[in-house]
């Protein structure tokens, strides 16, 4: 489009008005994304079908969009991951050292995060790191919020420093190489991409927690309402069993840490401690004292224990692969026709699907079989069970179901398949072998279809915050460059400060595309700014190559907003993030990067790469 014809549209004008608008309401909070998105993509086809423009399936495309689809298959991966607690080894690895240098591990996880984002798509990096972080700030008893954010922005930090850090980077060679010839080498953004992403490292390391928000995970404040809570619980070794044939250490054994044995019973014999000189056999039950979150941990991390707790509840049918698994606790209620009876003799398995996993009774403690224990009235009893069981224990008058108490289970009998499914996807993806869009749908489908998750699950993982905000980010995105909206800023800035020199004239142009890369996609600003700054650099005498790393650099700056970048939605569910959040924390850091370039430029004025 003519930029004189251009400068006359009105409908650029509206556009670039309602861009503003749109992001007004987005920070303001007033009404949700999803009915601000919604809005914007209905404004958009309305606006078109009165005036000439897109027709409703290019406004529309953005919701067919790859990274939109990436995003949601790599969320349906990451709730297989949870389902089955695959990364449950891993990330009790990275606690084990978290507990020994907390600092230090933080500190190497994230170089770590840095040194792999500058060599694969950072995608697969933060959805494998989401839960190990997730995993940390539980440890802490803290907000993951304060590591989600900086989880992105470490890895959006990466993609400056080599070619292959960021897709974007890409297509400015591609552009770079078709316009002018030339050739960006592997490691041309290196240097300076390290000066800007060590200016960015500063600021996460010191100022962004001070502006990250602290909010609260739902399912912390419950663990930890109960955490204190020792249950009675029992554990029955059978064939395979972890604990067949272990012998105790210092009167612990090592597969139990933080877990009181109270009872071993083998056949009618009760053995006690101290369990000095007793190796467990095949058929023993293992009586042991023990809080939910210990109890909780012993049935994610193996399939075993899992077998073995449900195998000693009685007989019954196990819970299905795929089904949604949950724990509760439920207090005996007065009155209650439970009163008197064992738990063998109710057979909450056979009635409701349950399984009693253990029992507390205010102060007291048990040494004996759970199902010869019988219930008084304020026992607690925590309950395991498929989401069905759960709906069933709520309809039961003689038990008080602590809703707030309830809280899904990983199911670890398909760890497993999980674990090479996400591997397949992120090997794949990082080596080039498959698009990451073909690799995250395959993964997303062989999820549902080893039973590591079933459609239901898969269908809580679709967000659709994330949905609707990507197709209509991609609606003002089409919008804006079909009236030519983002050309003409752009022939704008550089006709305003080419008079100034080439420092001014990159700051500029900079400054533009960063923040254009924040409402627009980053590959968008990319193919539409690279030609527009090598016209620059022919007009000025510049060097093209300087010019196309200022578009690279200044594209990747993409921390103001969630639809920034994929890496930013991808954290945006986890840490409870709002798109106010985003400016807050994000703004600030664009423009330090933007100053940090202006300032190498400056004291670079020679260089040329």
């Amino acid at each position: 489009m003519d930029q004189l014809s251009a400068v006359g549209d009105w409908r650029m004008w509206a556009i670039m008005a309602g861009v503003c608008v749109a992001i007004v309401f987005y920070c303001w909070d007033k009404f949700s994304i999803e009915v601000v998105s919604a809005v914007v993509v209905a404004a958009c086809l309305l606006f078109f079908q009165v005036a000439d423009g897109p027709d409703a399936g290019t406004l529309l495309a953005g919701f067919a969009n790859p990274a939109l689809i990436t995003i949601l298959a790599l969320l349906i991966i990451g709730q297989g991951i949870f389902q089955t607690g695959a990364l449950e080894a891993p990330t009790r690895a990275m606690l084990a050292m978290y507990d020994v240098r907390p600092k230090i591990t933080i500190l190497a996880l994230f170089l770590f995060v840095f040194a792999v984002s500058a060599f694969i798509n950072n995608t697969p990096v933060v959805v494998m790191f989401i839960p190990i972080l997730g995993a940390i700030a539980a440890r802490e008893k803290n907000s993951p919020s304060i590591y989600m954010m900086p989880l992105s922005y470490v890895c959006i930090l990466a993609g400056m420093t080599t070619l292959i850090g960021s897709s974007t980077n890409l297509l400015v060679a591609e552009s770079l190489l078709d316009t002018s010839g030339l050739q960006l080498g592997f490691f041309t953004p290196t240097g300076p991409g390290l000066i800007l992403a060590g200016v960015g490292l500063l600021y996460i390391t010191f100022i962004l927690p001070h502006l990250t928000p602290k909010r609260a995970d739902m399912e912390s404040e419950i663990t930890g309402t109960s955490a204190g809570k020792q249950y009675i619980a029992q554990i029955e070794v059978g064939s395979g069993h972890p604990l067949l044939g272990q012998k105790p250490v210092a009167g612990m054994f090592p597969d139990l840490p933080d877990v009181t044995v109270r009872m071993i019973q083998r056949g009618e014999n009760a053995l006690l401690p101290p369990f000095d000189t007793v190796e467990l056999q095949h058929g023993d039950l293992v009586i042991v004292a023990a809080t939910r979150k210990k109890l909780t941990e012993l049935l994610s991390s193996r399939a075993d224990f899992l077998k073995g707790m449900l195998r000693a509840a009685g007989p019954g049918e196990a819970p299905a692969p795929g089904e949604r698994l949950a724990i509760t606790e439920a207090i005996v209620s007065p009155g209650s026709r439970l009163i008197g009876r064992t738990i063998r003799q109710i057979g909450f398995r056979h009635s409701v699907g349950a399984v009693v996993l253990g029992i507390q009774r205010r102060s007291r403690m048990f040494r004996a079989r759970m199902g010869e224990i019988r219930l008084e009235a304020g026992d607690v009893l925590l309950m395991f069970g498929t989401g069905d069981a759960m709906r069933k224990l709520r309809a039961d008058r003689d038990l008080l179901l602590i809703e707030w108490a309830t809280s899904d289970l990983p199911d670890p009998r398909r760890a497993m398949a999980a674990r090479v499914i996400f591997g397949g996807v992120v090997l794949t993806a990082a080596t080039g072998l498959l698009p990451i869009v073909v690799s995250s749908v395959l993964g997303a489908v062989a999820m549902i279809a080893t039973g590591s998750l079933n459609t239901r699950q898969a269908a809580r993982a679709f967000d659709m915050k994330v949905y609707l905000l990507i197709g209509s980010a991609f609606a003002l995105g089409t919008s804006l460059e079909a009236t030519g909206g983002a050309e003409v800023l752009a022939y704008g800035v550089v006709a305003l400060f080419q008079p100034f020199g080439t420092i001014a004239l990159l700051s500029a142009l900079f400054f533009l595309v960063a923040a254009l890369t924040n409402v627009l996609s980053n590959n968008a600003t990319a193919i539409l700014f690279t030609p527009i700054a090598l016209n620059a650099a022919e007009q000025t005498g510049g060097d093209p190559i300087l010019f196309a790393l200022t578009v690279l650099f200044a594209a990747n700056t993409c921390f103001a907003t969630p639809i920034g970048y994929q890496t930013n939605l991808l954290v945006m569910g986890p840490g409870k993030y709002k798109f106010t959040d985003f400016v807050k924390a994000g703004l600030p850091l664009s423009l330090l990067i933007w100053a940090a370039f202006t300032v190498f430029i400056w004291l670079n004025s020679g260089l040329r790469f």
